[in-house]
């Protein structure tokens, strides 16, 4: 049987949980934002960071995490342009969410790779842990 998903916000008891999920729906949204907890960055700096993610990838995340409230973007006019990212107080609520992820994800990522699991302070699993070693 197929489900059907929910098309707007307006849903039943219980359906908050998947209204946010879907704001920070994505394999690198959460990412992003933990990293932003940490202070204002730039392009490259965020980049750096998640150096598995692709320029065209980081760019639309970025956009929709702004179009949501998430995310400030910055321009400075300068040249070569300087533009920076950082959370908005609406992001800053995240906070507890993405932290409270993280310590779960510290606990329990054995149970799904292993006891070696263990990700590196860029939220990226070790190589045995993947099983390329």
């Amino acid at each position: 049987m197929t489900r059907i998903r929910h098309q707007s916000l307006d849903c039943s008891p219980g359906c908050a949980v998947e209204a946010t999920l879907q704001l920070i729906d994505g394999k690198w949204k959460g990412v992003i934002l933990y990293h932003l907890l940490q202070g204002t960055l730039r392009f490259n700096a965020i980049r750096k960071r998640l150096p598995n993610i692709t320029q065209r990838m980081l760019t639309t995340q970025l956009r929709e995490l702004e179009r949501d409230g998430f995310v400030l973007r910055t321009v400075y006019p300068e040249v070569p342009p300087k533009v920076e990212y950082s959370l908005t107080a609406r992001g800053r609520t995240l906070e507890p969410v993405i932290l409270a992820l993280k310590a779960w994800g510290d606990e329990h990522t054995e149970f799904r790779h292993g006891p070696e699991a263990r990700a590196d302070q860029n939220g990226i699993l070790s190589p045995a842990a993947k099983g390329t070693e």
